[in-house]
């Protein structure tokens, strides 16, 4: 295994960023708002429609979910103590295990986070359309809309993690503001007599209770956020941690407030067929039909922000690959705090996927990819809990705090059971072609573990 016991640190500033007034280090606001984001995407404005089929046995499925969330959280917050360095997943994969591992969880990250990213921006355009129709009358105009939808956003990035951090607020703001709207203000106007029976198909409970959490499983993908960015975060050591834990603890309560909440405003019937949940809550609340308008701009606002905080990750994983040599070294250059060139390649593999799904015309091509990201997402999970599990039992007293052994390792061990029914919840498809994309990386990482070699021998 290879020695990584000197792993750089970034917890003083590059030369130069303090002086940059492109470039500021997130507080915890901004660090947390991040982690919200990136957890709630444009999922959240369909989910109660996806799950009410199953009865409101969902919402127990959401509840034993959110344990899990918040196990991987924790565990996130105790890694991210130990190493704050931007990196996140590969820095604890690649400290516990070498830089195989760490590579791993860098390629799965950095695939998961531009696939998703056009997923996003495709997503977004049904939005896009309730507002402006003009845009649904062609499919050149449809891809026009999502190739904006992910452009912004990486010039918010390339303008510096000032920007970044301003815009992850406003739109973090901006979305909860109707969310929160419908998860708290719709429990005024709840009817018991909508929520429909506890269990509305013909499976065991336990059968019901796993089908609906295969459809949830994937709602919490984002808590990492925080420390992939620790090295742009200030005292990561401190912030990453409660920022992960405020985040997803947030976005936890938005999800099962907001999906209670449109449970009890609209009929199980009606909400089993409906194609926008939340705007039919809205119309339940206060009659009208101006309930789609306000669902659109809260979505496609949801959307940018998430975009906006992917956009950053998906160039952080491999600048922290890149300066241990396992990326290319060009994904090591920063301007402004971002590294520019993860910024404008990553986007760019977006919107070449994202042109692909408007002129290819084979259905069924891009949804493959996205369902394979949800295999490729949970791989840095694992490693991740792995590598706590492997700092516990390693003995080391430098890595380890006596005091909280116990508690550490039965969070580690819940937040990998987790991460495995991640895996499980993938299902066949996913984890087959997964593990195709992962094993493509195979060859990149022996094409940079070779440079490497023979940099150092000559």
């Amino acid at each position: 295994m290879t020695s990584t016991a000197a792993l750089p640190t970034e917890a003083t500033a590059p030369p130069g960023q303090g002086r940059d007034p492109h470039a500021r280090r997130f507080g915890l606001p901004i660090a947390t708002c991040l982690v919200m984001g990136n957890i709630i995407g444009g999922g959240i404005f369909l989910l109660p429609a996806s799950v009410a089929p199953f009865g409101t046995i969902s919402l127990v499925a959401f509840a034993v979910l959110t344990l899990g969330a918040v196990a991987l959280a924790l565990v996130f917050g105790r890694l991210a103590r130990r190493h704050p360095q931007t990196g996140g997943p590969y820095v604890y994969a690649r400290a516990a295990f070498g830089d195989f591992a760490g590579f791993l969880a860098a390629w799965s990250y950095w695939i998961t986070s531009w696939v998703s990213n056009a997923a996003l921006a495709v997503a977004s355009v049904g939005y896009l359309t309730v507002l402006f129709p003009a845009i649904g009358a062609h499919k050149w105009s449809m891809c026009l809309a999502a190739l904006a939808m992910q452009w912004l956003p990486a010039l918010a990035n390339l303008a510096g993690t000032r920007w970044v951090g301003t815009v992850q607020l406003v739109a973090t703001v901006l979305k909860f503001a109707p969310l929160l709207l419908v998860a708290v203000g719709g429990l005024f106007f709840f009817d018991p007599a909508n929520l429909g029976p506890f269990q509305a198909t013909d499976q065991s409970p336990a059968g019901a209770l796993s089908a609906s959490a295969a459809i949830l499983l994937f709602s919490y993908l984002g808590v990492e956020s925080a420390a992939v960015s620790a090295g742009e975060v200030r005292d990561p050591a401190r912030n990453v941690g409660r920022a992960t834990i405020l985040g997803t603890a947030g976005a936890a309560v938005v999800y099962l407030l907001g999906t209670l909440s449109v449970f009890g405003l609209v009929a199980h019937e009606k909400l089993i067929a409906s194609e926008a949940p939340f705007t039919d809550a809205v119309n339940a609340m206060f009659g009208g039909t101006w309930g789609g308008t306000v669902v659109a701009c809260a979505a496609v606002i949801s959307m940018a922000g998430a975009l906006n905080g992917w956009t950053l990750l998906s160039a952080q994983t491999p600048y922290a690959a890149a300066k241990d040599g396992l990326f290319p070294r060009a994904f090591e250059k920063k301007r402004r705090g971002v590294p520019v060139v993860g910024v404008l390649v990553t986007t760019g593999l977006a919107s070449a996927l994202t042109v692909y799904n408007y002129t290819a015309g084979s259905g069924g091509v891009f949804e493959m990819l996205v369902l394979v990201t949800t295999f490729t997402a949970t791989v840095p999970y694992l490693l991740s809990t792995a590598a706590q599990i492997y700092f516990l039992l390693s003995g080391r007293a430098d890595r380890v705090h006596r005091g909280r052994l116990a508690r550490d390792g039965a969070l580690a061990t819940l937040a990998f059971a987790f991460s495995m029914w991640l895996v499980a919840g993938s299902g066949y498809a996913a984890v087959y072609q997964g593990v195709l994309f992962l094993f493509a990386g195979v060859a990149v990482y022996a094409a940079m573990s070779a440079r490497t070699t023979r940099r150092t021998t000559t």
